[in-house]
């Protein structure tokens, strides 16, 4: 899947699509070295490789509307890898990282069939809850959910904005990607929760 959208990339870019890309590496490599200035360990690496790879899910989705599952499941499993870096037994740490994913992939399908119900279309996407398994693997409990706060804020405030500038009025039925938001917002979690923990 992710090759199929990387062959729609023009031949001959225009210099705003390279300007565009050069934006996308710059803030891939920074939220990448923030993530070992942070951690400066396996776990830093680790998210280092989350911070690359949710970039290249933002960049993706706000430009075609997809989530490739093969970055999804490679933050997927970076995030069980990371978990068997805690202080529980690997196999106990791997366990709770997939209860977590698991229960939060649920909740998002059951958003996902609840909105399908009252609104008669889809308003959550299937990359989006794979992205919320992706979010249970790297965040514990409490950071799940300002993730998502995050995310749904920040969607929020740039569609309202954009809506503003080009002078359209703001409908509910307006479509946005929302993994452009999502998938950043987990390594923001991730950063979120090393940081109160050094505190």
């Amino acid at each position: 899947m992710l090759a199929r959208h990387l062959q729609k990339i023009p031949a001959s870019l225009t210099w705003l699509d390279i300007r565009a890309h050069a934006v996308t590496i710059c803030i891939a490599i920074a939220a990448a070295a923030v993530s070992i200035a942070v951690a400066p360990n396996a776990s830093g690496i680790l998210a280092a490789g989350l911070a690359l790879t949710v970039t290249m899910i933002a960049a993706i989705d706000a430009r075609y509307f997809i989530i490739p599952d093969e970055l999804s499941a490679v933050a997927l499993a970076l995030g069980l890898v990371h978990a068997t870096l805690v202080g529980y037994s690997a196999l106990e740490a791997i366990g709770l990282a997939m209860l977590r994913g698991l229960a939060l992939a649920l909740i998002f399908l059951a958003v996902r069939a609840a909105y399908l119900r009252l609104r008669g279309r889809q308003g959550i996407g299937l990359g989006d809850v794979k992205l919320a398994a992706v979010a249970g693997v790297w965040l514990d409990w409490y950071m799940m959910p300002v993730a998502i706060d995050i995310a749904a804020v920040a969607a929020l405030a740039v569609y309202v904005a954009r809506q503003l500038v080009l002078g359209r009025s703001i409908r509910s039925t307006g479509r946005l990607p929302f993994g452009l938001f999502f998938a950043p917002a987990i390594w923001v979690g991730w950063v979120l929760d090393v940081w109160l923990l050094a505190s």
